[in-house]
C-alpha cells in the first residue's frame, strides 16, 4: 500500500470511529451551582470542562445561585435540570413525601461532606464548647452546610442561634478574611478540598480543625441516624497532618424527575468517561464515581432512569 493509499485508510477509519460522536445531537442542560468560592462552585466549573472535553455536543451551561436550597427550588420549578445539593438539604427533600412523588431524581454522588469548624492555629479555641457564645461563619445564606450544622449541633443540645452569634455571607469566598483579621472566632464547613478551608488554613496564621468528639458523635448519630461517620484524612488541607473525625453525609447531583432519560444516560456516561481528567482538575472529584454513586443511594427509586440505565450496562447496578 503506497503513502497516499494509507493516508486515505487512516482518514476514513477517523470518520468512522466519529460518526456515532458526529450522529448525537446536540445537547443543552443547565446545571445550578452556588455561590463565588464555594465548593459547589469549583466543582460545577471543572465538571463543565470535562463534560465538554469527552463530549462536545453535550453542553453543560453552569449558573450561579445562593446554594442547595435555591438549587432545589430551581429544580422543582424546572428553571434548571440539574443541580449540585449538599447531601442534608437532599435528605430533607426526599424525605418530605413519597419518594415517586418526588420531582427530584438522583443522577450521581459527588464527595463526603464531614462537617467540621477551623479556626486560627494561634486562637484559644479547643473544642465546640469554646467556641459558644463567640461570633461563627456557618456558611452562604440558602447553603446546605448551614443545615449540616444545625443537625450537627442540635445532636448535641446546642442551637445556632442561641449558643453563637451566627454570621450568614452572601458569598462562601468571603469567609476567610473575616477569620484572619480575627472578626470571627471560627467558620463552619466540610468537604475535602473545600476552598474556603484551603484558603483558611493556607494563611499565615495557619488553622486548626475542631471536630465533634467521639460522644458528641455517638449523641448526634443517635438524634440524626441519617448522618455518616466519615473522616477527613490527613493532608487534605495545609498544615493538616492528622485526620480528623466527624460526621456528615454524601452530596449529589440532581435532576428534576421529568429530564428526559436519554440526557441523562449522556450526562453519567461523560462523566464517567471523563473521570481522569476531572479528578485531575480537582482532588474531591475523586469521589465521584458510578460505584460510590451506587453505594450513597439512600433508595434505589431515588435514582433517575437514565442514570440507572448507565450504571446497570456498567455491571454496578442490578
Amino acid at each position: 500500500m503506497n503513502q497516499g493509499s494509507a493516508w486515505r485508510r487512516f482518514c476514513l477509519l477517523a470518520i468512522l470511529a466519529a460518526l456515532p460522536a458526529l450522529a448525537q445531537p446536540r445537547v443543552d442542560l443547565v446545571l445550578g451551582t452556588a455561590t463565588a468560592g464555594g465548593g459547589f462552585e469549583v466543582y460545577g466549573r471543572a465538571l463543565v470542562r470535562t463534560v465538554a472535553e469527552v463530549d462536545p455536543l453535550l453542553v453543560v451551561e453552569p449558573r450561579s445561585t445562593s446554594g442547595s436550597l435555591e438549587n432545589l427550588a430551581l429544580l422543582k420549578s424546572g428553571a434548571i435540570d440539574l443541580a449540585l445539593v449538599q447531601g442534608e438539604a437532599a435528605h430533607e427533600a426526599f424525605t418530605a413525601g413519597a419518594a415517586e412523588d418526588s420531582p427530584l431524581r438522583i443522577v450521581a454522588a459527588m464527595y463526603p461532606t464531614a462537617g467540621m469548624f477551623v479556626v486560627r492555629a494561634d486562637s484559644p479555641y479547643r473544642s465546640i464548647d469554646d467556641l459558644k457564645g463567640k461570633a461563627v461563619v456557618f456558611g452562604a445564606r440558602g447553603s446546605g452546610l448551614v443545615l449540616l450544622a444545625r443537625h450537627v449541633l442540635d445532636g448535641i443540645g446546642l442551637d445556632i442561634e442561641k449558643d453563637f452569634v451566627p454570621i450568614m455571607l452572601e458569598r462562601a469566598g468571603d469567609g476567610p478574611a473575616l477569620l484572619r483579621d480575627g472578626r470571627v472566632a471560627a467558620l463552619w464547613g466540610g468537604g475535602r478540598g473545600w476552598p474556603v478551608f484551603a484558603v483558611a488554613m493556607a494563611a499565615p496564621s495557619g488553622g486548626r480543625f475542631i471536630a465533634p468528639d467521639r460522644d458528641q458523635i455517638e449523641r448526634i448519630r443517635t438524634r440524626h441516624p441519617f448522618l455518616q461517620l466519615q473522616t477527613l484524612a490527613p493532608d487534605s488541607f495545609p498544615g493538616q497532618t492528622e485526620a480528623v473525625e466527624s460526621v456528615g453525609s454524601w452530596s449529589f447531583i440532581l435532576a428534576r424527575q421529568n429530564l428526559p432519560d436519554d440526557k441523562v444516560y449522556r450526562f453519567c456516561r461523560a462523566l464517567h468517561l471523563g473521570a481522569a481528567q476531572f479528578s485531575g482538575r480537582l482532588p474531591q472529584a475523586r469521589d465521584t464515581t458510578i460505584a460510590n454513586t451506587v453505594a450513597a443511594l439512600p433508595r434505589r427509586e431515588l435514582l433517575h432512569p437514565g442514570a440507572r440505565r448507565y450504571l446497570e450496562e456498567q455491571g454496578v447496578l442490578r
